[in-house]
């Protein structure tokens, strides 16, 4: 069969574009993150990201203690990861896996309550200023609470810290233990990734959260004071360092823990597989769109200097 000239430049160049779009598909960015942020990261930040630089982009989310073990063991392999709290990012430092990260935003505890609860109606009217304060609330019979795992979440860590914080500042000794049981009670720790999506359903009447979380997942919550929402760094000595607990780690070593900023920090991974387009995806985090998608997931602003 015989080809007109034209339609073999029309072949050629379609070829050519059908090539080259499919090696920018193999192309990717793996970004590990905090649990809590899986709606800005998989929704905003991820898809934006890949679509501005023609990339494929893929987040893996899991307590954040637990997921610098993870990259920290080399048991998975990541561009970058986005932590809260500083403690998971010096995991990394000490295995030698990052120099310096970032900070790319901020949030506050909260306690988030699910619409759908018998409890519902007392948490709101609380939120609203009622008699009946959040934490007596909290302490109701039959009422079902949930939190993460203080041994691989900050965020199991933090609502600790919250309600020891709150029996000094409300004067109730007993609040925290009232409240949260053992520090380790497994009747209220669940997986980082699903406890919001356990409030959805109905499952558990409240929780622990970071406003930012509960925001991005469209739930109800009740905001506390910055005495001990742990999102104020000027009280961190004066005020929040006043309270601490002790966990055993990984070997079985008891380790007294104090709270820290909840501000989310992105580093470069030493071993990322494409190191240039992990910075330009920090870039991008630290970058007006970047903070605008943040600021629409309930996010706030960065706050502090880097870590060394």
């Amino acid at each position: 069969m015989k080809v007109k000239r034209g339609m073999v430049a029309w072949i050629t160049v379609a070829f050519t574009v059908l090539m080259a779009g499919s090696a920018q598909a193999e192309e990717s960015i793996r970004v590990t993150y905090a649990g809590s942020m899986g709606v800005v990261m998989d929704k905003a930040l991820g898809p934006a990201f890949a679509g501005a630089n023609h990339v494929q982009y893929q987040g893996q989310g899991e307590g954040a203690y637990g997921m610098a073990r993870l990259l920290a063991s080399r048991k998975i392999v990541a561009d970058v990861f986005v932590s809260i709290t500083p403690g998971p990012m010096q995991i990394l430092k000490q295995a030698g896996l990052i120099d310096q990260a970032v900070p790319v935003a901020s949030t506050s505890m909260v306690i988030a309550y699910s619409p759908h609860s018998a409890f519902a109606k007392a948490l709101a009217a609380s939120r609203a200023g009622g008699a009946n304060p959040w934490w007596k609330v909290l302490q109701s019979p039959g009422l079902r609470f949930g939190r993460t795992d203080p041994e691989i979440d900050p965020q199991g860590q933090n609502i600790i810290f919250t309600l020891m914080l709150a029996q000094r500042y409300y004067g109730q000794p007993e609040l925290a233990r009232q409240v949260l049981g053992d520090i380790e009670n497994p009747q209220q720790v669940f997986a980082d990734g699903g406890l919001l999506t356990r409030l959805e359903a109905g499952q558990v009447d409240a929780s622990s959260g970071y406003e930012s979380a509960v925001i991005s997942a469209g739930l109800p919550y009740i905001e506390l004071p910055d005495e001990i929402n742990l999102s104020n760094p000027s009280y961190g000595k004066s005020w929040y360092d006043t309270v601490s607990f002790d966990l055993r780690d990984s070997a079985g070593k008891a380790q007294t823990l104090r709270p820290q900023p909840l501000v989310f920090y992105a580093a470069v991974l030493k071993n990322a597989p494409d190191p240039a387009e992990a910075k330009k995806f920090v870039d991008f985090a630290l970058s007006g769109e970047g903070q605008a998608l943040f600021k629409q997931n309930g996010y706030g602003p960065p706050k502090g200097a880097a870590l060394p």
